[in-house]
């Protein structure tokens, strides 16, 4: 069965602007997105590291890998490879050689809406993968499938060339649009929390904490 690819490409935003997220918890942002985004029931595979960069898209038929074997030829740096398989937990989507063909190919991670295997190689690694189960079997690579389309994972709608962040509390993912406001938003926040902190081991906290607000 076939492989759709869109036809356009979503344009890549300045590396300064995403490496401006490699400091930002995916908890502000998401504070700073009115807490209402995020993909659910995800969560991270790897040893360490920070996912940061742009969705690169995939929606395949639950267990069923060969559009992402497809994809896997088109990525490149800056590019988070994203998954939606459905959230089916019964055939692994990627595995170990997956990992290293991605990281081959400069990739900065996969976020799957489904299961992996190999979860060994991932653990002791620092590439990024986040994933909702691990399964030992494998999956089928019939297709079909589609790539650069928007995709559903966890429940959260990504489209190619969203900003995708990922870090222990989970992904979040948002609008290239909105990217640079809301970076000004995430690093005021983030000064805000930091002076709390200071003020708590200080001794000289007195309360700011419940009543403030992140920006909308």
């Amino acid at each position: 069965m076939t492989v759709t690819i869109a036809a356009v490409l979503a344009p890549k935003p300045p590396a300064s602007l995403i490496d401006g997220f490699r400091s930002a918890p995916t908890s502000v942002i998401s504070d700073n997105l009115g807490r209402l985004p995020g993909s659910v029931g995800l969560r991270p595979f790897h040893r360490a590291g920070k996912l940061v960069g742009t969705a690169f898209t995939i929606r395949t038929r639950p267990g069923d890998n060969l559009a992402i074997h497809r994809a896997l030829e088109m990525v490149g740096p800056g590019d988070v490879i994203v998954v939606d398989g459905g959230g089916d937990e019964t055939r692994a989507l990627v595995g170990e050689i997956m990992k290293n063909i991605a990281q081959w190919r400069k990739a900065e991670g996969y976020v799957i809406d489904g299961a992996i295997r190999d979860v060994a190689a991932f653990a002791t690694s620092d590439f990024p993968c986040f994933a909702r189960a691990v399964i030992h079997r494998g999956p089928y690579k019939n297709g079909p499938g589609e790539i650069n389309v928007p995709v559903s994972v966890g429940g959260c709608v990504i489209s190619p060339g969203d900003f995708v962040v990922g870090d222990q509390d989970g992904v979040v993912s948002f609008p290239a649009a909105r990217a640079a406001r809301l970076l000004e938003a995430v690093q005021a926040q983030v000064a805000r929390e930091e002076e709390t902190l200071k003020a708590i081991h200080e001794d000289r906290y007195q309360g700011s904490y419940s009543r403030s607000e992140p920006a909308s």
